[in-house]
């Protein structure tokens, strides 16, 4: 049976024990490493990590129920994107949410009366170690951008379900996007 119960999951051991490392590249924001793990059944296996600084991701919603979104160019993808505001916690010992604010106010000018937890995720838990924490931005107060000197955002007011139709038809890509809107939906917050 490929079903398990709760109880049964739990009582399995899973992990997989670190025998080596080799780091291949150490970037600003980034390393790139090799393992060497142990499996549970006794054998070995290669495990290729990329260890990446946390990121956060705001979605802002304005008093009419509107989106904020911001459309930038992705370089790994080669194309414009709409995405939330979001930036790395690359700035020092900073908390989450004051990344996310700081983040807000550079990419839209927005500033929040409210940030509301919508929880944490794992773009990519099967190489990648970054953790994107998600925040909804509520009681906007709009001001001027303050974008960093490298990068170069619009700012796209959308109605919430013109989002979500983006997203059904597979128009809007970004992960944290996608995860941001469907956590705010389940809060209430759309």
């Amino acid at each position: 049976m490929f079903w398990h119960t709760v109880t049964e999951v739990i009582a399995m051991d899973m992990r997989e024990k670190q025998l080596s490392a080799a780091y291949y590249f150490e970037g600003r924001i980034m390393k790139a490493r090799l393992d060497e793990v142990a499996l549970p059944n006794g054998k070995t296996a290669r495990r290729e990590v990329c260890e990446h600084v946390p990121g956060v991701g705001v979605l802002p919603i304005d008093q009419n129920g509107n989106i904020i979104l911001v459309r930038q160019f992705r370089y790994p993808y080669d194309a414009e994107l709409l995405e939330i505001p979001a930036g790395k916690m690359d700035h020092g010992p900073e908390e989450a949410a004051a990344c996310g604010a700081r983040e807000l106010r550079e990419e839209t000018g927005c500033t929040a009366g409210r940030l509301v937890p919508l929880g944490v995720v794992y773009p990519s838990p099967g190489f990648l170690t970054e953790t994107v924490y998600l925040y909804a931005a509520l009681a906007l107060t709009e001001g001027e951008m303050q974008p960093d000197e490298d990068e170069f955002v619009e700012v796209v007011r959308l109605p919430a379900a013109a989002v979500e139709a983006m997203i059904e038809r597979n128009e809007l890509r970004d992960a944290k996007t996608i995860a941001a809107m469907y956590r705010a939906r389940l809060k209430g917050l759309l």
